[in-house]
């Protein structure tokens, strides 16, 4: 209690926010690094997942990658990108985009599949080509479970992206690695209710835009 006490202290600090290593700034450039990452990913994994949502090809395969992707050590990886790309952000955020490339494809390729067969069977008989029946059917009916995907993905890389500092980054790392070393066990418990905040906040943006793309007929 005293030490969370403490932490709250030290977030209610205004010059505890301010400056180039402020809270504020660590504040953002976290949410800049997971944003980025799950952009990334989200560029990579969508398009294939819908290849393989649309198709029913490459299932197994999809399946396949995405647990082996999801089995990898974070810190691991980071640590030996670190050593291959050197100090920087390139190291964190790849391996960030590796984290969220499982959730992001899942989410693809099952949006795809959610949809009522006989919908699509449907607008393919009204005459609409493979690439209408996929832009105009299956992607906007299957969108509230791609921003699942998305969602689980950015909870994910904001509980994770606290590693960036350990190979010279920003974020909120720095004040728990900063804490560790230090033995600010405040600063610490300060920086862990932030990424809490970052990651509620993230679920509930997401929780809404799920509920606005859900078709009312669905919601009732």
């Amino acid at each position: 209690m005293i030490q969370l006490r403490a932490a709250l202290d030290w977030l209610a600090d205004g010059q505890n926010w301010t400056g180039a290593h402020g809270a504020g700034v660590l504040v953002w450039q976290h949410l800049w690094y997971s944003l980025l990452a799950v952009a990334i990913a989200a560029a990579v994994a969508i398009p294939v997942g819908w290849w393989v949502g649309h198709t029913r090809r490459g299932r197994g395969l999809a399946v396949g990658v995405t647990g082996a992707a999801r089995a990898l050590p974070t810190l691991g990886l980071v640590t030996l990108l670190g050593l291959m790309l050197g100090v920087g952000l390139q190291a964190p955020i790849l391996a960030l985009v590796v984290l969220a490339i499982p959730s992001v494809l899942a989410g693809a390729y099952s949006s795809l599949e959610a949809v009522d067969p006989q919908v699509v069977d449907g607008a393919r008989a009204s005459g609409m080509s493979e690439l209408q029946v996929l832009s105009k059917v299956e992607v906007p009916l299957g969108m509230p479970v791609l921003v699942g995907g998305l969602r689980s993905a950015m909870l994910q890389v904001i509980a994770t992206a606290t590693l960036a500092a350990y190979v010279g980054g920003g974020g909120l790392g720095r004040l728990l690695f900063l804490g560790l070393k230090t033995q600010r066990y405040d600063l610490m418990l300060a920086a862990s209710l932030l990424v809490i905040a970052l990651a509620l906040a993230s679920e509930v943006v997401f929780t809404l835009l799920q509920q606005l793309l859900t078709p009312v007929s669905a919601r009732r």
